[in-house]
């Protein structure tokens, strides 16, 4: 598996073409909700506090029931949980767009719905990591996380955001409705798989859903593999914290570009991760996946420095394109990468170990930008996001003097090496 190019695309009949289906729509309704609440929010009231309180419920989720929804995932059947998930937001999503064309939304009202499908979210995304390598075939796996990733940024980044201002004309609640039919849409088409999947192991006698939460932390610490892809991805999200919370003002303060110029650097960053979609297979198949992670971070911590101290609109969008393609390739194999080496059992707990630490760090490092932008000017966060990048680097150099070993699905013994 390392730079063997032996990796192959997984088959789009059956489980996967379903799952990765499921996986663009939801991802669709996401955009438009995620585009909409704050606009409405801002509709409904001029503080920025509250206007800032209903974006801050839609993380906070994750932080409180992240590892809790990873250790249901491992208790439950995967499909079952994801399609009755999607089915309740559904219905969850509709009921709201009615209390909106009916004009009886309010701020705390769109607080419990932030908070309450993020809630949600927690077990639907972990059960989705647990079930994907069971629908495609150990080599393919890669490339699945390639695909699905792809597909979301195509339709969240580049078709979700921009329909939001045509669907608002219509009317206020439009957007909502058309999240409540993508939820649904995707929970038929999840309900509608028909792959075998491995049965939940028996539970332990005894066993509680917090033994269960302190067997996922405990692997993931005693494991260094994990370990070390865990700090990195958490240090990294604690830098992109302090980028996305500042890039606005980045742009239009200290280079002067205006809203236009917030739309081109965005626009950048999007296509650059599209363009790595179509050629992380190719590049991971050369490099190995571990080594694809190390340039993506060496890369983007250049970028970062390009983005901190040249002051020039074209430099930013160029660093930023270059940024989001490298990100993709750092978000595909550092999944990959713990897929792999995860067993089966605790897929659903680590990787909600995985998301629980990157929310986490994502506020810290938007006070940490704040601080640096308030202090020593707008171009700083750019420059503190690349110091983590290097201290997340760093923490993978270990790995690959030493190689990580890939486990098993079904059991604790080694694979193959991973370089």
């Amino acid at each position: 598996m390392a730079g063997t190019g032996s990796e192959r695309a997984p088959a789009w009949r059956g489980g996967f073409g379903r799952l990765w289906s499921a996986a663009v729509l939801s991802s669709f309704g996401d955009a438009l909700r995620t585009a909409t609440l704050p606009l409405l929010a801002a509709s409904l009231t001029d503080q920025p506090l509250l206007i800032a309180a209903v974006v801050a419920c839609g993380y906070l989720p994750w932080i409180v029931f992240g590892l809790l929804g990873g250790a249901v995932a491992d208790r439950v059947d995967q499909r079952r949980a994801m399609w009755t998930v999607d089915a309740a937001r559904g219905l969850l999503m509709a009921s709201f767009a009615v209390a909106v064309a009916l004009g009886h939304a309010s701020i705390a009202l769109l607080i419990v719905l932030a908070f309450t499908l993020t809630t949600l979210q927690t077990l639907f995304d972990n059960a989705a990591t647990a079930l994907l390598p069971a629908l495609v075939a150990p080599d393919a796996l890669g490339s699945a996380n390639t695909r699905l990733m792809t597909g979301q940024k195509i339709t969240g980044g580049l078709l979700g955001a921009p329909a939001v201002p045509l669907l608002m004309a219509v009317g206020a609640s439009v957007p909502f409705a058309a999240d409540a039919a993508t939820f649904l849409a995707a929970a038929a088409l999840v309900a509608s798989l028909r792959t075998a999947v491995p049965e939940c192991r028996p539970r332990p006698a005894g066993g509680t859903l917090r033994r269960e939460i302190a067997d996922g932390l405990r692997t993931l610490w005693r494991d260094r593999a994990l370990r070390g892809l865990c700090a990195a991805t958490a240090l990294c999200n604690v830098g992109m914290g302090a980028l996305i919370a500042t890039l606005v003002v980045l742009v239009t303060g200290w280079l002067g570009a205006g809203n236009g110029g917030y739309a081109a650097a965005a626009t950048a960053y999007t296509v650059g991760g599209l363009s790595a979609g179509m050629a992380n297979r190719r590049i991971t198949a050369r490099l190995g996946p571990l080594r694809a992670v190390l340039l993506a971070g060496a890369v983007q911590t250049a970028a970062l420095l390009v983005m901190g101290t040249v002051r020039a609109l074209a430099a930013l969008v160029a660093a930023l394109a270059v940024f989001g393609f490298m990100g993709m390739l750092w978000n595909v194999n550092t999944t990959t990468l713990m897929q792999q080496r995860t067993p089966a059992g605790l897929l659903g707990r680590v990787g909600s170990a995985f998301r629980t630490l990157a929310v986490a760090g994502a506020p810290l490092g938007a006070l940490l930008g704040g601080a640096a932008a308030t202090a020593w000017g707008p171009n700083t966060p750019a420059l503190l996001t690349a110091a983590f990048f290097v201290l997340s680097v760093t923490a993978l150099i270990p790995l690959r003097k030493q190689g990580i070993r890939v486990t098993v699905p079904d059991d604790d013994s080694p694979r193959a090496l991973i370089n």
